[in-house]
């Protein structure tokens, strides 16, 4: 269940960190009873990032093969990357 606390509680900035840091879990701020802010670790954010990349890289690898981009075997791949980072 999301953590959602009021933002007059950003004042206690410290129990915020604890809490983020204990829970691994984004926290929704509201203000006038509105999503208004989210709060998390950088370790939780870190995670979040590197998700996205994939998610990223994903969704361009299948945008380029409904442009008509051309699949590789797997062997060739290697190939390319071996050459590409050693030469």
């Amino acid at each position: 269940m999301p953590l959602i606390i009021p933002i007059k509680d950003l004042r206690n900035t410290s129990e915020i960190s604890d809490m983020a840091h204990k829970v691994q879990e984004p926290i929704f701020i509201t203000k006038n009873g509105y999503s208004d802010l989210v709060v998390m670790s950088s370790e939780l954010y870190d995670r979040f990032i590197n998700t996205n990349r994939i998610d990223q890289a994903i969704f361009e690898s299948e945008k380029e093969m409904d442009e008509g981009g051309e699949s590789i075997g797997l062997d060739e791949a290697f190939e390319r990357l071996n050459k590409k980072y050693y030469g």
